[in-house]
């Protein structure tokens, strides 16, 4: 049996609320949310999710993303998570927050409040230990490659990582930092 989680949800009135991650899921409720992005430069570390995922097994995605646990920080969130599926912790600067909705798939949706974190380290000297439940394989790319990738294969991004580029061509939300 799986332990809930249970995540901010967001009110009419702005207020939050705790919610089960899956009823929030099921439901499409407004939800909290973080995003990380590291790069090396231009490169972006993209992540395959783990076949065993929930929802959008098997698809490429931005470097990680999850849901603050009630009462965590959105900060702590995205430094819990970025350890817990890539294995390693680094310095993220917070940047604007924005809101989309998406089908996920086996009737499940996202109706998210996402703030967007980056970092910037050495690819040479970054050690990157993916939790085998969560990631699939990792790689690096240029957002030029990764926009023409997702161009002609989209069924191979999960829906946000999509959005995220449609919104932010050439991931244009660092320079609102």
């Amino acid at each position: 049996m799986t332990e809930s989680i249970y995540i901010p949800a967001i009110a009419g009135d702005g207020s939050l609320y705790p919610i089960e991650k899956m009823q929030a899921h099921l439901d499409g409720q407004l939800h909290l949310a973080v995003s990380v992005f590291v790069f090396d430069g231009d490169l972006l570390l993209i992540q395959k999710r783990a076949t065993t995922k929930y929802h959008c097994a098997g698809l490429w995605a931005n470097t990680c993303c999850t849901h603050p646990h009630w009462a965590e920080s959105v900060e702590d969130c995205a430094e819990r998570r970025l350890t817990e599926e890539l294995g390693f912790t680094v310095p993220l600067t917070r940047h604007q927050t924005v809101e989309y909705a998406a089908d996920v798939g086996q009737g499940l949706k996202e109706h998210e409040r996402v703030t967007l974190f980056s970092a910037h380290v050495d690819k040479r000297t970054l050690r990157i230990e993916p939790a085998e439940a969560e990631v699939e394989d990792v790689r690096w790319i240029a957002p030029v490659e990764l926009l023409q990738e997702v161009r002609e294969r989209p069924q191979d991004f999960t829906p946000w990582f999509r959005i995220y580029l449609q919104r932010f061509p050439g991931l244009s939300f660092l320079e609102a930092a």
